[in-house]
C-alpha cells in the first residue's frame, strides 16, 4: 500500500493530512489522489464512509493558488446537510494554507448576505447545493465560477435522482474550457452517463471493491409493531439494547418528525435530520450529531446519506423503503470497520412483500419481540403463514375445479362469496392463533415471575 508521502505533495497539504490524523490513504484515496493531481477526469464509485471526500479535497488543496483571488474549485452536494459536512471538512484547510478562503452556499442561508460578501471578494473554493450555486452565478451574477477549472459532483447518483443534474448542467458549460471534473457516488446509473460524456474527457473510472450487499457482521432482527406504531414500538424495545449511537430511519420527512416528537415526549433525547427542518434547526442538528450529543438520531434516507454519524452500533428501520437498496444502506450504517452491528426492522403486515423479497436476496432475519424485560423468539417469519397460504390455495382450487357441479344462474357470484368466506375464516383463525400465542407468552412470563418470587 502506498503512503501519502509517495504522492510528493506540498508541506501544507501534508500538514492537512496530519491534522486529520490520517496514517495512510484509504483505497479510494490511493487511486484518486495521484490521478486527480495529474488533472484527470475521474468517476469514483465507492460506498459512504470510504474516505472519498478527502480523496478530492487533498488534490484540490494541492492545486489551489491563494494568490489568485478567484474561484478555482466548485464542489456540489445534493443536500444542505452534505454540503455543510463537506464544508466543515474543507474549512480545516484554511488552518494550514494561510489566505485560503472556503465558503458554503446553500438554501436557507441569507442570500443577500452571500451576495454582499461576494461583491467584496470571491472564495477560492465554493461548496454548495446545485440550485444555490446556479442562482448566485447565473441569476445574481455574484459568484464568479466561470474561471474555476475544477468541478466535483459529490453523490452524483443522488443528485440525478432528485433532479439536480440539470442545475449543474446549466453552469458547468460556462466554466473553464479545460475543466477537470470529478464525479463521486455509490452507483453509476445509465441516466447519468450522457452528462458524464458531455463534460468529461477520457475519464478514469475508479471502483473500490464490489458493493457488499449484505454485511455478515450485521444482525437483522424483525420486530412486529402489532399496530402500536413506530414510536411506541421503539420505546418498547429500548430497554433491550445498549447503543452507543442508534440511527433511526423513517421513510418520509413527516414520519421522521413525528417519531422524533413522540420520542421526546416520552423523555428520550434525540437529534433529527430531515428536509423539513429550518436552516437554523438543521445547523443545530448537524452540530449535535457531530458532537455525538445524543444516543438516538432520527433521519430520512436522503438526509442521512453521507453524513458522518459517529460509531453507529444499532440501526432501527421504521418499515421498509420502496427501493429496498435503501434498506441495505440503512443496515450498512452499522457493522463497519470489522465491528458487529444490529439492525432492528420494525414491520407491519403491509411489509410482507418487502420482507420476503429481502429474504430471497439473502438476508437472514431473526424474528423477535421484547416483552417483560426479555427478548423472545417468535416463529421464523413466514413459516406458519406459508403453510396457511398453501392450505388456502388448495381449498380455493378445489372449489374452482369442483366436478359435476351444475351451472346455475349467478354461480360465479356464489362461488366468489364462498371464496370470501374461506378468506374470512382463515383471517379469523390467524387472529385467534395470535391471541393464543400472546396468552401463552403471558402465562409463561407469569409462571417465571411466580417462580422467582417463590410462589
Amino acid at each position: 500500500m502506498k503512503k501519502f508521502e509517495d504522492f510528493n505533495m506540498k508541506k501544507e497539504t501534508m500538514d492537512f493530512i496530519h491534522l486529520n490524523h490520517f496514517k495512510e490513504p484509504t483505497p479510494i484515496q490511493e487511486e484518486v489522489v495521484p490521478s486527480a493531481l495529474r488533472g484527470k477526469d475521474i468517476i469514483g464509485l465507492s460506498a459512504t464512509g470510504s474516505g472519498k471526500t478527502h480523496a478530492y479535497l487533498i488534490p484540490i488543496l494541492e492545486k489551489i493558488d491563494v494568490e489568485k483571488p478567484q474561484v478555482q474549485a466548485v464542489i456540489t452536494a445534493p443536500t444542505r446537510e452534505l454540503a455543510w459536512q463537506i464544508f466543515e471538512m474543507a474549512k480545516v484547510m484554511e488552518e494550514v494554507k494561510p489566505g485560503l478562503d472556503v465558503r458554503v452556499f446553500v438554501g436557507g442561508k441569507d442570500r443577500n448576505k452571500d451576495i454582499e460578501q461576494l461583491e467584496k471578494s470571491q472564495p477560492h473554493i465554493a461548496i454548495g447545493t446545485p440550485g444555490r450555486i446556479k442562482d448566485l452565478f447565473l441569476n445574481a451574477s455574484a459568484l464568479r465560477i466561470d474561471k474555476a477549472d475544477i468541478l466535483v459532483v459529490d453523490e452524483a447518483d443522488m443528485t440525478l435522482e432528485y433532479g439536480f443534474i440539470d442545475e449543474i448542467d446549466a453552469f458547468a458549460g460556462r466554466m473553464d474550457e479545460d475543466l477537470q471534473m470529478m464525479s463521486f457516488s455509490a452507483t453509476m446509473p445509465e441516466q447519468l452517463k450522457p452528462f458524464i460524456r458531455k463534460y468529461m474527457h477520457h475519464p478514469i473510472t475508479i471502483q473500490i471493491g464490489e458493493k457488499v450487499r449484505f454485511n455478515p457482521d450485521i444482525r437483522h432482527v424483525l420486530v412486529p409493531c402489532y399496530h402500536h406504531g413506530y414510536a411506541k414500538t421503539i420505546l418498547s424495545i429500548m430497554p433491550g439494547f445498549q447503543p452507543y449511537v442508534c440511527l433511526i430511519f423513517a421513510n418520509t420527512r413527516e414520519m421522521a418528525s413525528k417519531i422524533a416528537e413522540d420520542l421526546r415526549n416520552n423523555g428520550v433525547s434525540v437529534s433529527e435530520i430531515h428536509g423539513d427542518l429550518t436552516s437554523r434547526k438543521r445547523k443545530q442538528a448537524m452540530k449535535s450529531i457531530s458532537n455525538a450529543e445524543h444516543t438516538y438520531v432520527v433521519a430520512t434516507d436522503l438526509a442521512a446519506r453521507g453524513i458522518d454519524i459517529g460509531e453507529v452500533t444499532h440501526v432501527i428501520s421504521c418499515g421498509f423503503p420502496d427501493d429496498l437498496e435503501y434498506y441495505v444502506h440503512r443496515a450498512g450504517r452499522t457493522g463497519r470497520a470489522g465491528s458487529t452491528g444490529t439492525c432492528y426492522a420494525l414491520y407491519e403486515e403491509s411489509d410482507d412483500q418487502a420482507i420476503r423479497s429481502l429474504m430471497k436476496r439473502g438476508i437472514h432475519f431473526d424474528h423477535q419481540r421484547y416483552h417483560n424485560n426479555d427478548w423472545q423468539d417468535l416463529r421464523p417469519y413466514g413459516q406458519k403463514f406459508q403453510k396457511q397460504d398453501d392450505e388456502l390455495k388448495k381449498e380455493i382450487s378445489r372449489l374452482m375445479t369442483k366436478k359435476n357441479a351444475k351451472v346455475k344462474p349467478g354461480y360465479k357470484k356464489k362461488r366468489n362469496e364462498e371464496i370470501q368466506k374461506i378468506h374470512r375464516r382463515k383471517r379469523q383463525e390467524l387472529i385467534r392463533s395470535k391471541i393464543r400465542e400472546e396468552k401463552k407468552a403471558m402465562y409463561r412470563e407469569r409462571a417465571k415471575m411466580d417462580k422467582e418470587n417463590g410462589l
